[in-house]
């Protein structure tokens, strides 16, 4: 595995049967930054009715972890292989060294046997005709795209599993994202914004203090990559995700064990967006403006960008859009000089993090 390339999204699965995401492009050296995303039935068991995953081909039981149950299961189980020095931050994070990995699942060359090969179930043929029609519209290669999820591994269900895919390029998902506005626009497409109704909220509890249930819909809305699918070949109405992942060619790390972050304080900033081009990613980055700060430290005022490692924050905002955002300042001290960011991340007060577009009149 000496020579294995991977990037956002990818799985790596481990011989006892953990399956992890490798988490964003910067990464030390010999070794992959993860997210636990499922463990076999033979190691794990979970009691949340969601994280079941039994269907397909794959013959074996698994199930998802949610909230920080996989960073605790590694950390708190007999697992400390699965943890890397994160030398810029001086903590362990969940991960992976290269001579430890057992197999990958790429998303790009699971979806190319899928299309290969004539449709082993109603989900697959859902997600084929998807990506057909997004081919059409888009004028896009199935080179362009991906699938994620548990259909990448094989154990999706037929009948209650998504439609995942992936969309690499920055050009390739403001295309993807222009073709969806569209078809959520005409009625007879068959797709729906997943937001464009409160029913996307329906039984689901709400944690963050400073982000309304409204601001948080009117945010997703916008971003078009959440839809609906009236599939009629199974007659059922599917959840089809579009997640942006970085090209080859637009990636560069950031990883360098001779740079350091230092959390200084708690902070909460208006500020301008002065860049956005990374705002689909995770981490999602944003450059900006401090215009003001209404919580904190003055230094925040010399903070150059905000870095977002949630999910709920990704294309939350737009160049020139006026922002509030609260979360950790750090100081990052490098050879090439030092700057302040703004950080949003897993950590105790995680629900109090925010990113949004400010003056909102909902």
């Amino acid at each position: 595995m000496a020579t294995l390339k991977l990037r956002d999204r990818d799985g790596i699965v481990t011989k006892e049967g953990l399956i992890f995401r490798v988490f964003g492009y910067s990464h030390p050296r010999g070794a992959y930054i993860c997210d636990a995303e499922y463990a076999s039935a033979d190691i794990f068991q979970s009691s949340d009715p969601r994280a079941l995953r039994n269907g397909g081909t794959s013959g074996k039981v698994f199930y998802k972890f949610y909230d920080d149950e996989g960073w605790k299961f590694v950390h708190n189980n007999y697992y400390p292989q699965y943890t890397l020095m994160h030398k810029m931050l001086g903590v362990k994070v969940v991960g992976i060294k290269k001579s430890e990995i057992a197999d990958v699942r790429l998303p790009k060359r699971r979806l190319k046997a899928l299309v290969s090969d004539e449709p082993a179930d109603s989900l697959i043929a859902a997600t084929l005709r998807v990506l057909e029609i997004s081919l059409k519209y888009s004028g896009l290669k199935v080179d362009n795209f991906g699938v994620f999820g548990s259909m990448l591994h094989g154990f999706h269900h037929p009948d209650y599993s998504d439609i995942d895919l992936l969309v690499y390029g920055g050009q390739e998902i403001a295309k993807m994202r222009e073709v969806l506005g569209d078809l959520y626009s005409d009625g007879l497409s068959g797709f729906r914004n997943e937001f464009a109704t409160s029913a996307a909220m329906a039984g689901k509890k709400w944690r963050f203090k400073h982000f309304t249930v409204k601001e948080f819909m009117w945010h997703q809305k916008r971003k078009l990559i959440y839809g609906l699918y009236d599939d009629r070949g199974s007659g059922r109405t599917i959840k089809a995700e579009f997640e942006p992942v970085k090209e080859w060619s637009e990636i560069s790390s950031e990883y360098n064990s001779e740079t350091k972050i230092v959390h200084k304080s708690w902070v909460r900033v208006k500020a301008r967006v002065t860049a956005d081009v990374d705002a689909p990613y995770i981490p999602s980055v944003y450059g900006i403006e401090p215009l003001e700060v209404l919580k904190g430290s003055k230094k925040a005022l010399e903070a150059v960008r905000v870095v977002s490692y949630m999910e709920e924050f990704r294309l939350q905002a737009r160049k020139d859009e006026t922002i509030i955002v609260e979360g950790t300042l750090e100081e990052v001290t490098s050879p090439k000089g030092n700057f302040y960011q703004i950080t949003l991340t897993y950590c105790p007060k995680y629900y109090d993090q925010t990113l949004k577009v400010a003056d909102l009149r909902l």
